[in-house]
């Protein structure tokens, strides 16, 4: 299958500054902030940025990580049940600005799956979508706050994002079948 990659390591290092300053500029800095990244690769990014927010106000926010398995709209149609991973907030989301992370925004069902188990937590103050890629073709109406790179995909295609933590390289690539 051809590959096209669409952004390097650097790139994917600048589109994360940019989310974090970006984030900050929008909420007055970091006080009452807390990241939540969706698993697997929203976890990676949810700790870069909560690093970079670190370095740049000093206040680490509270991180977290979300499995939306349990929450999925498709699980009936599953030939097999997924694994389902651990969803670990350690901190109360109450009035808290919930920051969402995820890889790629896609249909909206994954967000949508995880404010949900997010509510469940409790009532944030807000909560706002960081997706490093916004490849369009939304089913639900929800859109990123925060985005690295919007890119016009086919349905076809498939966008994948390959971290350090979990690849061994930074990049972002489209496959076509």
């Amino acid at each position: 299958m051809p590959t096209k990659t669409v952004m390097d390591s650097d790139s994917v290092n600048r589109a994360v500054s940019r989310i974090v300053n970006q984030i900050l500029e929008r909420n007055n800095g970091a006080r009452d902030l807390a990241i939540i990244g969706i698993r697997t690769r929203g976890v990676y990014i949810a700790e870069r940025v909560a690093g970079e927010i670190e370095k740049l106000e000093g206040i680490k926010p509270p991180l977290g990580t979300l499995d939306i398995t349990l929450y999925r709209d498709d699980l009936r149609h599953k030939a097999e049940w997924p694994k389902v991973k651990k969803t670990e907030i350690p901190f109360p989301v109450e009035d808290k600005k919930v920051i969402l992370v995820d890889d790629v925004i896609f249909t909206g069902r994954t967000t949508r799956a995880a404010i949900d188990e997010i509510m469940d937590y409790g009532r944030p103050s807000s909560i706002q979508l960081v997706a490093l890629v916004d490849r369009g073709l939304r089913e639900l109406p929800i859109q990123p706050d925060y985005t690295g790179s919007k890119l016009d995909t086919l349905s076809t295609e498939e966008v994948r994002v390959h971290l350090k933590e979990a690849d061994g390289r930074d990049e972002v690539v489209i496959i076509t079948e």
